[in-house]
């Protein structure tokens, strides 16, 4: 484990990363120059409100990938472009154009470069989300005041994340975990393969001590910050030192990223750890935000109680109706949101997959995932197909 994550420096938001060499922060410097410059010469600028540097790069806390020679990005660079009046109007109008502008700067960035068409009242208005909350207390504005999210700060508060975003986190984590099963499972395991798993893996164990975090209230925009919160918070929980230890090296690898190499082997004793690690932390944060008592995971995929129940009913028929079509609006599904089928067959595919070879556990994955798959490779594609749409 490196010494970064507990580490007392603070970003500076001036930056892009917390130690990258000038080189590395003219490159990226330039990169979002030339975002500017080709945003500003499609969108008129009676409509552009503003260009947002979020993310990693935008926090001033970016991966700084080590090579021989220099210092290289890693992470994606995310730009929020703000244009006034409805998102998918201006989708229609200038999401083309600004995708072709993303494709030249990726090629120049040498990272993703991903642009997000979205009004800045969005932003300044909605809900306190976790990445929102994020979004807000660190960025760069690239185009616009310096201070134009400021007046935001007031309400997009730690507190005020609801556990519904930490189960959302952990959804996403563990269904890294679970696309990392299939990758370890395959007879040629590759060098893409073996990054895409490591990659995965680190993800996950910073993601279990943001969980507990959120949960009391601790979670901080800064990844610094957040381990500094989580290494001086008490062990109550049996799995916390864990999670601590997880949480120690998801920070060193965000902060200062490696390409993971290396045989399926390798990281077999790593992925079981998580796995058992993660499906603690999974029933231990929904029987408290779901104020139950699930004695495993079985019982709670099985549970038909709501597992989304701050959405609304007549907008979850309208999105199955065009999900799934007329037919689903005649299952007992039909007024629940489609992330709950996420919710209900993770459990089973990650933590109990030989549960596909009861007929009754089967039958009811596939009704969740509207698929005729039986295999586990088929139904965990099945199950990604769904998450992509869901996550």
């Amino acid at each position: 484990m490196g010494a970064s994550a507990t580490t007392t420096v603070q970003p500076v938001m001036d930056r892009f990363t917390l130690d990258g060499t000038d080189e590395l922060e003219s490159h990226l410097s330039s990169v979002s120059e030339a975002v500017v410059e080709g945003i500003t010469a499609v969108v008129p600028g009676s409509r552009l409100q503003a260009i947002i540097l979020g993310g990693g790069y935008g926090r001033g806390e970016g991966g700084v990938l080590k090579s021989p020679s220099s210092d290289l990005p890693y992470n994606d660079m995310e730009f929020y472009v703000c244009i006034a009046g409805p998102a998918f109007l201006n989708e229609k109008r200038y999401g083309r154009q600004l995708q072709d502008i993303a494709h030249r700067c990726t090629e120049k960035a040498g990272i993703e470069v991903e642009f997000k068409i979205l009004p800045l009242e969005k932003i300044i208005t909605g809900p306190t989300t976790m990445f929102f909350y994020d979004l807000v207390m660190g960025h760069k504005v690239l185009l616009g005041s310096p201070t134009i999210l400021k007046s935001t700060n007031v309400h997009r508060v730690a507190a005020n994340i609801k556990l519904a975003e930490a189960i959302r986190l952990l959804m996403n984590r563990c269904s890294g975990l679970l696309f990392s099963e299939v990758a370890l499972a395959k007879k040629d395991f590759s060098p893409e393969d073996a990054d895409f798993v490591g990659r995965n893996q680190c993800k996950a164990k910073l993601a279990f001590g943001d969980v507990v975090l959120t949960v009391n209230q601790r979670y901080h925009w800064s990844s610094v910050t957040r381990a500094q919160y989580l290494q001086a918070m008490e062990d109550t929980l049996p799995w916390m030192k864990s999670v601590k230890a997880f949480h120690f090296d998801g920070v060193d690898f965000k902060l200062h990223p490696t390409r993971r190499e290396g045989a399926a082997c390798d990281f077999q004793q790593t992925q079981t750890e998580l796995k058992t690690v993660s499906q603690q932390v999974w029933l231990w944060l929904e029987n408290l935000r779901l104020e139950q008592h699930f004695a495993d995971v079985e019982q709670y995929a099985l549970s038909p109680i709501n597992k989304c129940p701050d959405t609304a009913d007549t907008k979850n028929r309208l999105i199955n109706l065009r999900k799934f079509g007329p037919k689903s609006l005649l299952s007992d599904k039909s007024s629940r949101y489609p992330r709950e089928r996420l919710l209900n067959t993770l459990p089973l595919l990650l933590w109990k997959p030989e549960s596909i070879n009861d007929p009754a556990l089967l039958r009811f994955i596939q009704s969740e995932l509207n698929t005729i798959a039986t295999s586990h490779a088929e139904l965990v594609h099945a199950y990604r197909q769904l998450w992509s749409h869901y996550n």
